[in-house]
């Protein structure tokens, strides 16, 4: 019962201390299913990057600026959250062109708004969310499968296979359309 919030803690603290998450996400996936595993990593996720984005904002923001100093993606991100904050974090939060970890801190010392981040992270963040959970899902159902445990007929496994064959496609197109866009903007 507590396994979903001791996950979401888990995830918090491993996007303050910059760690990847991607495990977590497949974890909460393979333990909890694809409902309560989303919903555990999207609370632990987002609270962790409004964390991060805090201490980018506070204690943290010369040690960000010194890390992001003279990187010409960062200044031209920079220059575009100036000017249409949410779009931009939306974008960036869609494409994995920008490290998910250094973009929570990063975002702190922009002029982007808490709110603006906070929400655009929540949206941008869903997709690839439920492919990896998705993902660490199918991995519990393939395991329960393979070891005898779940009898499935023909269709069950193809409904599954389309599924998740449906779930990463249109991950991967939501990431093109986004890089693209944000190509364009920035």
């Amino acid at each position: 019962m507590l396994g979903p919030v001791f996950l979401s803690g888990i995830y918090i603290l491993a996007c303050v201390l910059a760690l990847p998450g991607s495990i977590f996400t497949l974890a909460a996936g393979f333990l909890f299913g694809l409902g309560v595993g989303y919903a555990s990593v999207a609370v632990g996720s987002v609270l962790g990057a409004a964390s991060a984005f805090w201490i980018g904002r506070t204690v943290g923001r010369d040690w960000v600026r010194r890390k992001v100093e003279g990187n010409a993606r960062f200044l031209a991100v920079d220059h575009a959250v100036a000017r249409e904050g949410f779009k931009i974090v939306l974008l960036t939060r869609l494409s994995p062109a920008f490290p998910f970890n250094l973009q929570n801190f990063a975002y702190g010392i922009t002029g982007v708004s808490f709110s603006n981040y906070f929400w655009a992270t929540l949206i941008g963040m869903a997709p690839g969310t439920v492919m990896l959970v998705y993902v660490g899902s199918a991995m519990k159902s393939l395991a329960e499968i393979l070891s005898g445990k779940v009898e499935t007929g023909t269709a069950q496994q193809v409904v599954f296979g389309v599924g998740l064959a449906a779930t990463i496609l249109v991950t991967l197109l939501v990431t093109r359309i986004a890089k693209n866009a944000l190509n364009k903007t920035v």
